[in-house]
């Protein structure tokens, strides 16, 4: 078996892993592939240090995982140089202006102007289907800040508040394709100053969307139970669209808020050699912004498998809704 070494991610041993020593040959032993996929299910988040810095390499990683899967959105950027792979693979890049009151993205927390920033959330929460699992790199990024959160669901679940999580449990939370921060409803600490420009591309392919439902506590096949309440993108509790349930998320997500600055989070500082990988069905995400006078770049993989908890409320599945909008 190639050399690989494991260990712990951080202080707390419950989620994570850090990995070194992995390559293109090591990726060729099926004994080595069978033990990352083993990692990864125990552990939820593994971070790949010491890699070859490029597209091929992300992908290969990938698929030791599973199939690639294509982002649901049309406006979304996809990697030009990973040739077939493209649909695969998006780019996250944002260029500083000569302006930055004219930048894209922008928000203010503690006074500060931050551009790339994310609050907490999961992929394609706006979808029927969820990708199983995504990886991550960042060839540029800011000399300060630009960090990649990641929340643990089933150390969330044994750290939330008892009386707040049984108030979650059984209820789906409803969620759009509105990615607009200063449309974001629960959770808000921070100001919205501007959206993208592809903002009203997205909102015309968001209007034709149906409404998505995922379960704000899910429960393993190995037998944990999930908190997956992501406050970003999130608009409703099903079935309790009214001043009760927007209280309900309201205070879940400023739960979520102060839990990702403790042992439920880890906050991962990049190198350009670095790869994440995350259970995008267990895992919360974030990031932190920068400075909006620095260049900041993300290349993002996405892992075909759903949970199958997810639907849309009209009960229409996502093939069809893409070839509505196609």
């Amino acid at each position: 078996m190639s050399g690989i070494r494991v260990e712990n991610l951080q202080d707390n041993p419950s989620f994570g892993a850090r990995v070194e020593g992995v390559t293109f040959a090591a990726l060729e032993d099926e004994a080595v592939r069978q033990q990352l996929r083993d990692l990864f299910v125990e552990r939820g988040v593994i971070v790949f240090t010491g890699m070859e810095p490029s597209s091929k390499m992300q992908v290969a990683l990938s698929r030791v995982f599973g199939p690639l899967k294509d982002h649901p959105t049309k406006t979304t950027t996809r990697d030009a140089e990973t040739g077939d792979d493209a649909e695969g693979v998006i780019d996250m890049h944002y260029q500083p202006r000569d302006e930055i009151a004219r930048g894209e993205g922008l928000v203010e927390i503690d006074g500060q102007i931050l551009a790339r920033f994310s609050p907490w959330h999961f992929d394609h929460c706006y979808n029927d289907e969820l990708n199983y699992a995504g990886v991550l790199r960042a060839p540029v990024n800011a000399p300060v800040g630009g960090r990649t959160g990641f929340m643990d669901g089933v150390e969330l679940y044994r750290q939330f508040p008892e009386g707040l999580r049984r108030r979650l449990e059984g209820h789906n939370v409803v969620y759009t394709l509105d990615t607009r921060l200063s449309t974001m409803k629960y959770g808000v600490d921070f100001t919205p100053l501007t959206e993208y420009e592809s903002t009203p591309q997205l909102l015309a392919e968001a209007a034709r969307f149906p409404r998505a439902m995922h379960p704000a506590v899910w429960k393993r096949q190995t037998g944990e139970k999930v908190l997956h309440f992501g406050p970003w993108m999130a608009v409703a509790l099903e079935h309790h669209e009214d001043a009760d349930g927007d209280a309900l998320l309201d205070e879940a997500a400023q739960a979520i808020n102060r839990l990702g600055t403790g042992t439920s989070a880890y906050w991962h500082d990049w190198k350009p050699t670095d790869m994440v990988i995350w259970d995008n069905h267990r895992m919360l995400h974030a990031v932190e912004g920068c400075d909006a006078h620095y260049e900041r770049r993300t290349l993002r993989t996405t892992i075909k498998g759903d949970y199958g908890l997810g639907y849309f409320e009209d009960g229409k599945k996502v093939g069809e809704v893409l070839r509505e909008i196609a």
